[in-house]
C-alpha cells in the first residue's frame, strides 16, 4: 500500500500539492490514497519482520508491456545452454551465497553454444545473464523445498514461515525459468516499479515497537538499524521445559531409524510428539517413513495451510504424533489436553538446525508453555543443509570416520560444528541486510536527480 501511494503521488508529496489536489474533489489524489500516514506501528514476531524478511526488498511490479515475442523459447533454450555447461569449469556454484558464477571458459562456451542464434543471444551481457539464471533454477531452486507447483503455478514458500506467498515471484525472468523448468504455464515477466527496503520503510515510521520471544540474538541490529532497544519481559510462570540435548549422526540416512524409533518411544508412553523439519519434502519423506512404521501421524506444511487450526488443535492429545515445517514453529500455541501434563507434556524433535538459532528457539519453544512441562531434542546429522552449505573444515573426515565407528558423535561435535555453521550463516545474512540497505540508500541519493527512491 506505501509502494502504491508513492506511485500514486509521484513527485510532488509535499503538503501544498495535497492541498491544491483537493479543490479537484472526488478526483483529487488524496482521496486515492490506500494510507493515512506511517504513525505507530506494533510489529508482531518482530524479528521475524524486522531481521528475516529484512533480506529481501518490498517491490511492486507489474506486466512488462515491451516483453518479448517468443519468451517460452528463449527460456528453453537458455535451460538447454546451461545443461550443457559442465560444473567446476564452465561455471562455479557458491553454495553460502546462492549464486552460480561463470567462469571465463564458460562465457567463451556459453558464446559458442548461442553463436547462431539471433535476437537476445546476440548480446554478451544479455545471453550470459540468461544462462546464469537457468542455471540458477536447476542448482540453486529445488521443488518442494523453495517452492510448490501447486494448482499448476509455481509458488514461493517462505523459508522463515513454511507458508506459501502466492502473490509474490522471482524477478528477473527466474520465475519463468523455473515455470518451464517444472512444465507449468509461463507467466508474463513483470518488471519493477517502486522499491524500498524493510529497513527504510519501518524506520519511517514515527513510533516503532514490537515483540517476540526470540529478539536476543539480533539486538545489536535492532538497535543500530532501527534505533530499537530490546527489554525482556520475565516469563508469566516459571519455565520447566528440559532441554534433552543432540544426537547427532553422520549421514541423513542413519538419522531417520533412531528418529523414528524414538517418536515411536514417545507415541507409545501417550506423550504428544512435534517433529520439526525445514522443508515439504522433508517433512513428506518423513511421512512415508511413518506411515511404513505403522505410526499414526498428522502432517502440516505449504500442501495444508487450509487445515492447519485444525492440525494444531489436535497436537496437544494424547499419543498425537505432527510432523510440520516452519509452520508449526512461531506463534503457535499447542494446547495440552486434560492428563497429558502429568505424563510429561509436549516433546519437540527437531530433525535439523536451522540457519539462525532464532528459529530453533522458537520451534523449541512450542513446549513447556504457560508453566507446562515439556521437552526437546534435536536428532540432527553432518550432511543436513545447515552443514553442507556453512561447512568447516574437517567435517567430510568426521562424518567419515563416525560412519566407520557406528558410534554417536561426542557432544563437542554440536558446539563446533553446528555452533559455527550457524554463526558463519548469521554473519552473512547480517552482512546481506547490510548491504541491501547501504544499496537502498545509494539509490535514493544517486538518482535523487529523477524524484525520489521509491
Amino acid at each position: 500500500d506505501y509502494l502504491r501511494d508513492r506511485l500514486l503521488l509521484g513527485r510532488r508529496t509535499g503538503r501544498v500539492h495535497l492541498q491544491l489536489d483537493r479543490l479537484a474533489g472526488s478526483r483529487a489524489r488524496a482521496a486515492r490514497l490506500l494510507l493515512r500516514g506511517l504513525h505507530y506501528g506494533i510489529v508482531d514476531e518482530a524479528d521475524s519482520v524486522l531481521v528475516d524478511e529484512a533480506r529481501t526488498p518490498l517491490i511492486i511490479s507489474g506486466g512488462d508491456q515491451h516483453s518479448r515475442l517468443g519468451e517460452r523459447d528463449i527460456y528453453h533454450t537458455a535451460l538447454s545452454v546451461a545443461g550443457r555447461l559442465e560444473p567446476g569449469r564452465d561455471y562455479l556454484v557458491e553454495e553460502r551465497e546462492r549464486a552460480i558464477r561463470l567462469t571465463e571458459a564458460g562465457e567463451v562456451r556459453v558464446s559458442d553454444l548461442t553463436h547462431d542464434l539471433a535476437g537476445v543471444w546476440a548480446g554478451r551481457m544479455r545471453r550470459e545473464e540468461l544462462v546464469r539464471q537457468a542455471l540458477t533454477a536447476q542448482h540453486l531452486f529445488e521443488r518442494d523445498q523453495h517452492y510448490l507447483v501447486h494448482e499448476g503455478k509455481v509458488q514461493i514458500i517462505d523459508e522463515y514461515t513454511g507458508r506459501l506467498m502466492a502473490d509474490r515471484s522471482w524477478e528477473r525472468g527466474l520465475h519463468q525459468l523455473i515455470e518451464v523448468k517444472e512444465g507449468v504455464q509461463v507467466t508474463q515477466q513483470t518488471v519493477p516499479l517502486a522499491r524500498i527496503s524493510y529497513q527504510r520503510f519501518f524506520r519511517r515510521y514515527l513510533k516503532l515497537a514490537g515483540m517476540t520471544g526470540t529478539a536476543r540474538e539480533v539486538a545489536g541490529e535492532l538497535a543500530s538499524v532501527y534505533g530499537l532497544a530490546v527489554v525482556s519481559v520475565p516469563t508469566n510462570r516459571h519455565l520447566i521445559r528440559r532441554n534433552l540435548g543432540d544426537h547427532v549422526y553422520p549421514s541423513v540416512a542413519a538419522k531417520w531409524d533412531p528418529v523414528i524409533e524414538r517418536i515411536r518411544e514417545l507415541h507409545q508412553s501417550g506423550r504428544p510428539v512435534l517433529v520439526g523439519t525445514r522443508f515439504v519434502g522433508t517433512s513428506e519423506d518423513l511421512s512415508r517413513r511413518l506411515t511404513a512404521a505403522g505410526l499414526p501421524h498428522q502432517v502440516l506444511n505449504a500442501r495444508q495451510d487450509r487445515e492447519e487450526a485444525e492440525i494444531i488443535a489436535q497436537a496437544g492429545q494424547p499419543g498425537r504424533i505432527t510432523v510440520a515445517t516452519n509452520m508449526a514453529g512461531r506463534g503457535t500455541d499447542i494446547r495440552l489436553a486434560p492428563g497429558v501434563a502429568a505424563l510429561g507434556g509436549l516433546h519437540v524433535i527437531a530433525t535439523e538446525r536451522h540457519e539462525a538459532r532464532r528459529i530453533d528457539r522458537q520451534l523449541f519453544g512450542r513446549c513447556g508453555r504457560q508453566g507446562d512441562p515439556g521437552s526437546y531434542e534435536a536428532m540432527v546429522s553432518l550432511e543436513d543443509e545447515l552443514i553442507k552449505t556453512h561447512r568447516g573444515k574437517g567435517w567430510r573426515w568426521l562424518a567419515a570416520k563416525m560412519g566407520r565407528s557406528g558410534l554417536p558423535a561426542p557432544g563437542w561435535v554440536r558446539r563446533f560444528f553446528f555452533w559455527r555453521a550457524q554463526r558463519a550463516a548469521e554473519r552473512l545474512y547480517s552482512r546481506m541486510r547490510r548491504d541491501l540497505l547501504k544499496h537502498d540508500t545509494y539509490l535514493e541519493t544517486a538518482l535523487a536527480f529523477s524524484g525520489r527512491g521509491e
